[in-house]
């Protein structure tokens, strides 16, 4: 079931509007909402952070440069390609 609430805001000089206590409790935990224009509506969703750390160990590549030397891996992944 698709239930929403709408609400007028006030937008200040500088572009600011402040969500109301309740939407930031619930929805806005990191401090950061993303923001999308689709037409003429500002969708306004919570920002989830990413940890690229799940990514890690998930792709085996064989390198045959000297793990010290980013420069010379980063030519053989872009080569390899």
């Amino acid at each position: 079931m698709n239930s929403y609430l709408e609400i007028i805001k006030k937008v200040d000089k500088q572009g600011r509007l402040v969500l109301p206590k309740e939407w930031r409790d619930r929805y806005v935990r990191n401090g950061k909402v993303l923001l999308r224009i689709e037409g003429e509506k500002i969708i306004i969703r919570p920002y989830k952070l990413v940890s690229l750390s799940k990514f890690f160990d998930s792709i085996e590549v064989d390198i045959k440069s000297d793990l010290s030397d980013w420069k010379s891996i980063r030519r053989e992944l872009i080569a390899t390609r």
